[in-house]
């Protein structure tokens, strides 16, 4: 295999250092808009010299965003070469497109590391798809997010001085947007589901509510309630079709969620046969990601494509109802109250979030019992 790998950053050269122990495989071309020299691959700065290099029968897109790597994918993909990213965004914005130009051009796509980094949980749905159907996807997948609530738990911080020390080792960015409003976590389930339950799920459909409102006196009550607050991702098969949310959760202290640490991540699925399985691990860094990226390059040598069929497009249908902890100007059923905030009585949640939209100060906590 003669690879062109688009990015040298983080994962990019975790990659190169990987795949430079093999003798099934080998990086010819690194797109790096950087002046870099390395001892067996040439360094370019224009794409189309990997496009157009006929040697070159697989690319690994590492380069993170929107574009330009869907022009690289896209372009990839209508050359004849196989495509291995690492990009959740990319993966879930565009899957109506690469899917089924991938199958029309009888390549092979993988995107293993776009969900759960070090962890083999696409993969993994991928082969639990061939025994039994799968339920429920969901979990903790997103390490910033779990690193600031789990300092906020444990360690009596308050949001800004967790997220400041996040920033400062590297697990948040300068704008922790992406990750603290739940938009890395949405890109995850979607994605999850789509492969999990064999549908498209049309994104604007799967509501998502992050934890930038919290406050250390919300995380005081949850405490003294007996509660944990994580960011849980869902998606679910229902008599509908399906459901799909993402929102901060409280779990009981004892439950499994509750004890992830740092910036770690547990990810779950539930089957016919199987019943529950989780996934724990490292989320994110260089080789924990690459080596998953590998993985999926060796999947392509031995003609693995896509983790499921592509399916239609289908709108996520979230009436479930369930209670919730809202610190806001909550004009609903109001079970009881905790300091200033409320539970509230069963709500759907299409309601709930429908509601914080329009109360974007409120923090909003969905409670699950065991």
């Amino acid at each position: 295999m003669k690879i062109g790998l688009m990015g040298f950053g983080v994962v990019g050269r975790g990659v190169y250092d990987i795949v430079s122990g093999r003798d099934d495989m080998q990086v010819k071309k690194v797109l790096c808009l950087e002046d870099i020299s390395l001892p067996d691959a040439e360094a370019v700065k224009d794409f189309s010299e990997i496009v157009n290099d006929p040697e070159i029968d697989t690319v690994v897109e590492a380069m993170g965003g929107l574009h330009p790597a869907y022009d690289f994918v896209r372009a990839a993909l209508e050359e004849g070469k196989n495509v291995v990213s690492s990009n959740k965004a990319l993966v879930c914005t565009f899957y109506d497109e690469l899917l089924p130009l991938a199958l029309e051009k009888g390549v092979r796509f993988r995107c293993t590391a776009a969900v759960g980094g070090g962890i083999g949980w696409l993969s993994e749905l991928e082969r639990s798809r061939r025994v039994q159907k799968i339920q429920e996807v969901g979990g903790i997948m997103n390490g910033t997010c779990n690193y600031i609530l789990d300092n906020m738990t444990r360690n009596g911080q308050d949001y800004a001085d967790a997220l400041a020390q996040a920033q400062a080792l590297g697990y948040a960015e300068a704008n922790p947007s992406t990750d603290v409003d739940g938009i890395d976590t949405w890109h995850k389930v979607i994605l999850s589901s789509n492969i999990a339950f064999g549908v498209s799920l049309e994104k604007e459909t799967v509501p998502v509510a992050g934890i930038r409102n919290i406050s250390a006196e919300d995380v005081a009550n949850f405490t003294a309630h007996g509660y944990v607050c994580k960011l849980i991702s869902t998606g679910k098969r229902n008599q509908d079709g399906c459901s799909a949310y993402v929102q901060p959760t409280l779990v009981k202290a004892g439950e499994m969620e509750a004890a992830v640490p740092l910036n770690f991540n547990l990810i779950t699925f539930l089957g016919e046969v199987s019943d529950k399985m989780s996934f724990y691990g490292q989320g994110a860094g260089r080789y924990p990601t690459a080596y998953n990226v590998v993985e999926d390059l060796c999947d392509v040598l031995n003609g693995k494509g896509f983790y499921a069929p592509y399916g239609g497009k289908v709108a996520a249908t979230n009436e479930e109802k369930l209670c919730y902890y809202v610190r806001g100007d909550w004009t609903g059923e109001t079970a009881e109250k905790w300091g200033q905030a409320v539970i509230t009585k069963p709500v759907s949640v299409g309601e709930m979030h429908a509601w914080l939209k329009e109360n974007p100060t409120a923090f909003i906590a969905a409670l699950r019992e065991s």
